[in-house]
Formats: C-alpha cells, structure tokens, sequence
C-alpha cells in the first residue's frame, strides 16, 4: 500500500526546552560545532545516525526530553547557546563596520538578493545537486558571518536531487526519494491571517501557478523557497518543482519563470511582512534565474511614467551577473516559440512587450532565446569565477560587445570559495587555531598557531586519513549489498584501503570534461601504482552522473569494472552516492586531491580547495583556480597537452604525465620519512598550502570581493539612477537613444602622431597625438576618444595595448600626450567610445568608432 498524503508530526518540546527548536531550526548549527556538540549530548548515539538536530528532537523519546527539562546543566547549557545565537545574529560584524568605514562617494546596499536554482547548505535540506548549489550555500553562510544583509531566492525541490546506487553491472541507478518540507528545518511564511503566503505567477490558458513560499534560516541570511506542491494547482502545475534539473525545456522554462519572476514576488512579500530592507542589488547565479530581470522592469514600469529602456536602465543598475558556465554548448537555451508561448498573452508581466523580451535573449540563431544572453543584457556587472574563467568568458561573449577586444569585454572574474567552517574538520580548526570560527580569514594566515608542530600536524594528517578508511570500508560494503551481494562474501571489505597507505580522492559531477577515467588510460600503469610493494597508493573515486547523461554512467561503469577487479579492490574504490556528508569524509582524509578536467572547462572547481584547508594537497590541471592559485610549492600541476587537437592523444599524453607524477614526485615524497617517522618534506608543503591557500580559497574572501566591486558600486549606481523620480535613468536611457540614432554617422576623420622637432622615437619618450573626429549630433562630453598604441605584427593587429584619452580642443579636434610604451615595432590608432556617468565601463553599450 501507497500512502495518499505525506505529513511530519513533530515532537513535543517541554516549555524549558523551547530554546532548542530555535537551535535546530537555524543551519547556523551546521557550521558551529558547540552547537551540534549540545544536541549530540542528548543521545550521542541518535546524533551520530542523524545528524540533524530537528530530526534529533522528532526522535528523542518523550521520557529523555522531560528528563532533560529537570536538568540544570543541561538548561544552562541551552541557555548559554541561545544567548550565543542572538549575538550571533544581531552584533556589528564585518559589512557594518565597513559601512561605518565607508568614504565618500561610497555606498553599500540595505540588502542584496541572491538568486540560485539550488542551495547546498547541508545534507538536512537536500536542495542540491553539485557545485553550483554548494557554492551558492557557501556563499550565503560566509555572508551571514560577515553581516551581510542578504537575502537568497530559489525553487524548493520535492525530491532533490537524486540518491545514486550502482547495479550488479556497475550501472547507474537513480532513486528520488520524496521530501516532506514540514519535516525539514523549514518555516512556512504566513500572512498576518495565519494563511501560506501564496505567489502567483501566470501561465498561457489564463491559469495561474501558486507557490508557497518557505523559509531557511542561515544564520543572519533568510532563504526563500518556492513549493508549486499546493493544492490550488493543476496536477502539472503541482510538479513545476517536483525535481532539480529534471524534466523537458517547457518543465524547465516554468521552472525559471517561478524561480526569476516568482522569486522576485516572494522577496518582496517577505519583506513587506517582515519589516526586511527591500533589496537594493540583485545577483543572479547563473542565468536559470535571469527572468527576475523582467519582473523588476514591470515593477517600475508598474510603479511610474517611465518607457521600457528607462525601467531597463534603472534595473541593469542594481543587477549583478555571475556565469559559471566554459562552454557555449553548456548555456541554456529555449525555442524562441517556447518563450513566447509563456509572455505572449501579456498576463505573465503586464505593460511587458513579449518582443523586448525575445531581444534580451536573442543570439545568432533566430529560432532560439539564449538565458545567458538575457542576463547579461539585464545586468550592469558581470563576472566568471576564476581568473582563467573570466577569460574564457570574455571570449565566449564578445560578440555581445563587437569591436572591443577580447580583453576589453566587461565580464571580470571573482574566484569562488569556500566556507571554512563548514568544510575544515574541527580538528584542524582547534589545532591550527584553537577555536570553532573560520581561521585566516583576514588574508594573512595569522589565524595559524605558530607553536603547532610536525609532528602534531602529521599525527592528525593519519587520524583523519583512518577516519576516512573506515567509512570507506562502511559505504563500500553498503555498496556492494545494494548491489545484490551476499553478507558472507564481503569479508574482505573489511580490508580495503590501509590507514598508512598515500591516499588519492577524486569526487565530482561526472560530465565528459572532468575526465573521470583519465586516470584508466593505461590500467596496467595505474595497477602497478596500487599494488607497488615500498610506496603504495590507494585512490577513492566518486560521483553522480546527471540522469539523462547517458556517456557520464558508461563512465562510471568503465571504473567500477576496473575496480571490481579481485586484485585492485583493496586499493581502489568508487563509492556511490557522492553528497556533502560523503565530501566531508573525502576532503578532510585524502592526502592528494585529484582533478583532471579538459582545460579550459573547468570554470572553477571548489572541491579541491575544501581539501586545502584540511591539509590535503592538490594534484590537478591547471584549470578553473587552480590556474592562479598554484605556486609550484602547495601541490602539483599536472602538464597539459596544449595545442593537440586529437582529444585521445591529449588523453593519453596527459594520463602518462599524472602516471609520473603519482610514481616519481608524489608518492616518494609522502613515503620519505626521518628516524621519528614524519614525512619532512610532504608535511613542509601541508604547511605551506594552509598558510598561503588558507586564506585564499575562503567564502569570506569571495563575498568581500563581491561588496567591495560589485554590490556596493552597484548600490551606489543604483541610488544615482533612481533619485529624483529615476531622473538617472531617464538621462541614461534619452542618452541611449541619442547614441544609436547618432553612432552609424560618428567617424574618426583623421589622426596624427609627433614628437617634438629632433627627438626621435624612443621607449619612454612622450609622444602627442591629435585626431579630428565627425561626432554627427553628438556633443563632446557625449564620448571619450582614445589614443591606443601597442605592438604590432605583420597583420597590423595591436596587442600590449595602452589607452590614453584624448582630450577636446574644440570644432572636434582631440588631442593626449602618451609615453611610448616598448621597443620594436609598434602602431597605434584612434577609437571613439560612448561616456555617460552611469555607465559601469566604456565598453557597456558595445559601441565603438575606429580611426
């Protein structure tokens, strides 16, 4: 039998004990260790299996909450954490003390929202599939430690994502098992009637979708989840968010239609019922969440006399756009036809032209609407995420920005992070630091004891390595009973992996480009590095392939065959069912962090910085972070095959290079011991990478980078755009219009460049250039023209640029001096570029006139 309605009854609390539901409804516990240490000192043993102090008190039984209620200690304890959690969310921390700090002309936001398809903030709200959510969960814990008034926006799952197991054949197997909100640390928002708080959004056939709209409380951060399970909804409307990632593109443009438009209805709800800052920035993670863009445009058009362009501006101002995508193939797109089903009829956003719509998204294809496209269009700054990335980005969108060089296209980069104390095993945290907050985040290590030893370092290096042994041991006879084996022949899975042996992890997503089997190019290589008899390794792999992939399961199938293998399998394993409680495991226990990704695609790859913080080293390309951040002391960079256009070549060149490193560089360091037994050398390179990466690689330093250059410009762009009835965005919009009608006619009529009469042309000397420029209606203060010299070629192509501005000497006559910048040949040309003082950077419009 089947049940007709799930429900969650919950426990009931003794008034003493109240303060532990406020305890275990806020996931600030999932980062702060005394916490968890109070639940787990009500039943050590139902923690251990549950790690969720809200399922905790559904599973305590009655008897053991009244004991607890009479006990003093225990409800000094409860008091004293409660107390430490409204200090928690209520000092100054870092964003208040900044904003006290700040100079003139600087502004920070009353409160930024933060839009994602997925949070990962722990295993207790299954709301995640990789990276993107754990990054976007990280993102916002480190933002509640820094103070940052956030608030984050996403669709709340029935099932998650998927559970993984494997079949007798090593096939992947994808279950989803279905969640109850009400049984997870979850609040239903309400209005004052005590009713759900119900979005709605318009479909095509005049139906209406409802979201209910539930509420995470992550730390000081508010997350706002949208549930389309209510009963007001048709059937199919019920399963809008019944699966991450699942379902065909019209599943998933209602998907994004909630989460961008819905989303922006639920933050404004929210705050209006809450006394919340309405916010001033938003950041959309990625474009599945673009349409929020649309929805703010209707608000101020809703709101006042503007045109669509002066909404458009007053809306680009305050919008922060993050890709994380490498690859163009990778971007979402929709069937032009698809979109307009949805905004056709005008009652998804009235006053919304279903046109001006299509041409936010629209790319070389006519028949398609690009998601990507429409939120850099929507947003003023834009950023990848890792140096390499935003290069990489740069290029896959200059076409937005014809004209301008690769270089010059507005897309910056902020490196991802992570969060530290939801990522470094607290034993880590109490011997590098001595207590239970992120370490280094000041940006300059200082958070390490100096008085910690090698010897010290290196006996915690071997406890985590054999905590990780025996969970290994744990989930792989786990594995294999799912898989159909008997219990009387998996003996030997109590022998697998040894506490002293140099262990390797990889875990990941499974897509093509992370190579999970690069590693299998050569099986006999890889097996005589398992089983060598003076310095053997032992390698963990895990990994969930997303379910419509078919070629990621033949991977995984290619490794669980190989280790299948009688005479591997102590030395090698792939664990199914790759989540954060697995990761913690993995990051904090393996030696070396293994990443073998087709550069350039990995657009940053966070797992390998988690297990940084915990000592572990990183051998990888030189892809995504670790491109920028490897020194040549902290971890090993695997050589890559530049320039070999046959991907089997490539993968077997690379594959021999990670082979010699393994055999000749790794493994011979870790097993170099003195007489004491400690690895000198290996644990001189653990040190290094704490104190250089520690800092580095945190969630800390990532949200700052976002205050500092994206949300506090934007807030301060925002107010200028908006003041005096959006008298900015009025002027930014006329000024729009004025360029385009004026641009096609603006020519550079000629240009000079001289020194002074006997000098000649040397490195350093100054140089004068003058330009006559056609400017058609324009007005001189309407552009900024530019004097650009650099190296030149055969091709007379200019790289190594150097600008100068040119300024008006009146009739249209420009001139600059600038200082010759090399030796060699050299050239140099005039352009002409929009100005405005609400545009972000000259590039913005992707206007340009060359001499």
């Amino acid at each position: 039998m089947k049940a007709v309605r799930r429900f969650t009854v919950h426990a009931r609390v003794p008034d003493e004990l109240t303060g532990l539901t406020e305890l275990a409804t806020n996931l600030r516990w999932t980062w702060h260790p005394p916490t968890r240490d109070l639940f787990a000192s009500m039943d050590d043993a139902l923690f251990r299996r549950v790690r969720d102090p809200l399922r905790m008190l559904a599973e305590v039984p009655a008897s053991r909450l009244d004991e607890l209620a009479r006990d003093p200690e225990f409800l000094a304890r409860t008091r004293e954490a409660s107390e430490d959690l409204r200090r928690y969310l209520t000092e100054p921390r870092w964003f208040q003390r900044r904003v006290e700090q700040a100079g003139d002309g600087e502004r920070f936001p009353g409160a930024v929202a933060y839009f994602s398809m997925e949070f990962g903030v722990h295993e207790a709200l299954p709301n995640y599939s990789g990276g993107l959510g754990v990054l976007a969960g990280d993102h916002l814990k480190a933002a509640s430690d820094l103070g940052v008034p956030m608030i984050g926006v996403g669709p709340l799952y029935r099932a998650g994502y998927f559970r993984q197991s494997l079949s007798l054949d090593g096939w992947q197997v994808e279950h989803y098992p279905v969640i109850d909100p009400s049984g997870l640390p979850l609040e239903l928002l309400t209005e004052p009637s005590g009713e759900p708080v119900h979005v709605r959004v318009a479909m095509p056939g005049g139906r209406d979708l409802l979201a209910q709209v539930w509420q995470a409380r992550v730390g000081r951060v508010p997350l706002l989840l949208l549930d389309t399970d209510v009963e007001e909804n048709d059937e199919d409307l019920r399963g809008v968010t019944d699966r991450l990632y699942g379902g065909d593109d019209d599943h998933r443009i209602r998907q994004e239609i909630l989460a961008g438009i819905g989303g922006m209805r639920a933050v404004r709800r929210y705050c209006e019922l809450t006394g919340h800052p309405q916010p001033e920035v938003f950041h959309t993670n990625e474009g599945h969440a673009g349409f929020l863009g649309l929805e703010r445009v209707r608000e101020v058009l809703a709101a006042g006399e503007l045109t669509f362009d002066e909404a458009l501006s007053a809306v680009r101002a305050g919008t922060v756009f993050t890709t994380h995508t490498p690859v163009s193939a990778g971007l979402d797109r929709f069937e032009v036809d698809l979109v307009r089903h949805y905004f056709g009829d005008g009652r998804l956003l009235p006053g919304v032209d279903v046109e001006r719509v299509l041409a936010l998204g629209a790319e070389d294809d006519p028949r398609r609407f690009n998601v990507a496209y429409m939120g850099l269009r929507l947003a003023q700054r834009a950023n990848g995420v890792s140096a390499l990335h935003g290069k990489v980005s740069r290029r896959m969108f200059a076409k937005l920005w014809p004209g301008f060089d690769t270089e010059e296209v507005p897309i910056s980069s902020v490196t991802n992070g992570v969060h530290g104390p939801t990522w470094v095993a607290r034993e880590m945290s109490a011997l590098l630091g001595g207590r239970d907050e992120e370490w280094g985040h000041d940006g300059d290590g200082s958070g390490i004891d100096p008085n910690v030893t090698d010897e010290q370092l290196w006996a915690l290096r071997r406890e985590l390595r054999g905590n990780l042994v025996e969970e290994v041991r744990r989930r792989a006879r786990e594995a294999w009973l799912q898989r159909g084996a008997s219990a009387l022949e998996l003996g030997w899975t109590e022998r697998i992996f040894d506490p002293d042996v140099l262990t390797v992890g990889f875990a990941r997503r499974v897509p093509t480009y992370k190579r999970l089997t690069l590693m299998l190019r050569d099986p006999d290589r890889l097996r005589a590095l398992l089983l060598d008899d003076s310095r053997p390794i032992q390698i963990v792999v895990a990994g969930k392939s997303h379910p419509a992939d078919e070629g990621g399961k033949a991977l995984i199938q290619q490794i669980v065959k190989f280790v299948d293998d009688p005479a591997v399998r102590e030395r090698m394993v792939f664990l199914p069912d790759y989540g954060m409680s697995m990761a913690r495991y993995l990051y904090r226990g393996c030696d070396v962090w293994l990443n073998t990704p087709t550069r350039p695609l990995e657009a940053c790859g966070t797992s390998g910085m988690k297990a940084a913080l915990n000592g572990c080293l990183n051998l990888s390309i030189r892809d995504g972070w670790w491109d920028e951040y490897y020194d040549g002391s902290n971890g090993w960079a695997i050589p890559t095959a530049d320039g070999v256009t046959d991907p089997l070549l490539r993968d077997d060149l690379e594959a021999a290079a990670l082979y010699d490193l393994l055999g000749q560089q790794v493994a011979p360091l870790f097993y170099d011991r003195d007489a004491s037994g400690v690895p000198r050398g290996w644990i001189s390179m653990i040190w290094h990478t704490l104190r250089t990466l520690g800092p580095r690689v945190q969630a800390s330093r990532m949200v700052r980078e976002y205050v500092e250059s994206y949300y506090g410009p934007a807030a301060t762009t925002v107010a200028a755009a908006t003041a005096d009835g959006y008298a900015g965005a009025r002027s930014l919009a006329a000024y729009r219009a004025r360029v385009d009608a004026c641009w096609p006619l603006v020519r550079v009529v000629s240009t000079d460049l001289s020194v002074d009469s006997g000098d000649a042309f040397v490195v350093g000397s100054p140089v004068r250039v003058t330009a006559r420029v056609d400017l058609a209606e324009l007005d001189e203060s309407d552009v900024e023209v530019q004097a650009v010299v650099g190296r030149v070629g055969d091709t007379d192509d200019l790289a190594d640029v150097v600008t100068v501005p040119l300024s008006p000497c009146g009739r249209g006559e420009f001139a600059g001096t600038l200082r010759l910048p090399f030796a060699g040949s050299l050239g140099y040309t005039v352009r002409v570029l929009p100005r405005h003082p609400l545009l972000a950077s000259p590039a913005e419009l992707g206007k340009v006139v060359l001499a």
